[in-house]
């Protein structure tokens, strides 16, 4: 079963671009929102680094969600949004001077922190402009996620967050400190994480963590487990929604929260990621020794997730009904990286014909980059194109 385009609309276009079904964005938002209402207390932001487009970000903004951001740009995207600023997250390893200054000028709601040396930074900051920051600890919970090597982020051997054995001293450093106030603590396993069994383990990390802070009179109002949930590449047409209540269930059974704490969550390609689609026209059909090629104007410098994690995204030729073949889908960048698919099965090819890559919602267009000088792909919204 294929997808449903606008093709007639899409010819008006210049290819490769990036179309987002809007309809299914809100309807996943929706689904989002009344999963989460049913706990009381779980606050869901959106992992703006999964898609940074400003319709995009438009659309997330009318649905009431907060905003996780890892970098100055991308909190700057989402105020010049419309995201109100005490509902805006700042995390990210290494945050530079003028990015904390931007989060600590719009008074964002909280920086979740990853090291001494930057509280110190912070505090430091903070006490320039006489304000105290808000900040959360990354704790890094030395959990292993079921998911590609390159976006499991909980080991111990990640550059990401505070070791546990350090946990108990950063807190006292900054409950020594004037100018920022502790008030929780943050937790990332990974991405595109299926497994539920990940999940329940980090559940059963962080009440270890609890406990122990516990004995010690130490209590916070505000548990973050970051997001991670993934979505089915296989199946974009079956399942275009994500398992939202099979994920909060799994935290509501296993997490035991504290009186008065609220859980926050930080979703991104699960919310996003299929809504989006990369529209490719194919240049050429070229017959090689021993296979066939479909040579496409978009390549890795648009889609970079096949390349770079050898990442499954499934192909449609939605200008054809003719009987299937088998080709070798490649882009026209000088990499022999440049491959999107091997023995892709397509309705037979033809010059001129508009190839969908599914499921691209979710770092596609934001990781897009102008290696061989070639233009960024522009985003269109099914609200834009009706």
């Amino acid at each position: 079963m294929k997808g449903t385009f606008p093709v007639s609309k899409f010819r008006e276009l210049q290819t490769p671009f990036y179309y987002y079904d809007t309809d299914l964005l809100r309807e996943t938002l929706e689904v989002v929102k009344n999963e989460s209402d049913r706990y009381g207390n779980y606050v869901v932001h959106y992992a703006v680094k999964a898609n940074a487009n400003p319709k995009i970000l438009e659309v997330i903004r009318d649905s009431g969600m907060g905003a996780d951001c890892v970098s100055g740009g991308e909190i700057k995207a989402c105020l010049d949004a419309g995201f109100p600023a005490e509902k805006v997250v700042f995390a990210g390893v290494g945050k530079a001077d003028w990015e904390i200054e931007l989060g600590l000028d719009h008074d964002i709601f909280c920086f979740n922190v990853e090291s001494i040396p930057e509280l110190e930074v912070i505090n430091e900051l903070a006490a320039a402009k006489g304000k105290t920051a808000n900040v959360a600890f990354r704790i890094n919970p030395d959990v292993a996620a079921h998911t590609h090597a390159n976006i499991t982020t909980g080991l111990a051997e990640n550059k990401f967050g505070i070791s546990m054995e350090d946990m108990d001293h950063v807190i006292d450093v900054a409950l020594g400190m004037d100018h920022v106030k502790f008030i929780g603590l943050h937790f990332h396993i990974g991405s595109q994480i299926l497994d539920m069994g990940d999940f329940v383990a980090l559940c059963h990390r962080v009440n270890e963590l609890q406990d122990r802070l516990e004995a010690r009179g130490i209590t916070f109002g505000h548990v973050n487990v970051g997001g991670g949930l993934g979505i089915d590449y296989d199946h974009p047409n079956e399942q275009p929604i994500p398992e939202f209540q099979s994920y909060f269930v799994t935290y509501a059974e296993h997490l035991k929260l504290r009186p008065g704490q609220t859980l926050y969550f930080e979703l991104g390609r699960s919310i996003v990621g299929q809504c989006g689609n990369l529209i490719s026209k194919v240049l050429y059909v070229k017959q090689g020794a021993k296979k066939q090629f479909a040579i496409l104007d978009a390549g890795m410098t648009d889609l970079i997730r096949p390349a770079l994690y050898d990442a499954y995204h499934q192909m449609e030729n939605i200008t054809s009904e003719a009987a299937v073949e088998s080709y070798d889908v490649v882009g026209p960048i000088c990499e022999s990286s440049d491959v999107f698919g091997k023995e892709v099965k397509l309705n037979q090819v033809k010059r001129g014909d508009y190839i969908a890559m599914r499921s691209a919602g979710a770092y596609g267009e934001i990781m897009a980059s102008g290696y061989n000088c070639r233009q960024l792909p522009q985003g269109y919204t099914s609200d834009e194109l009706s």
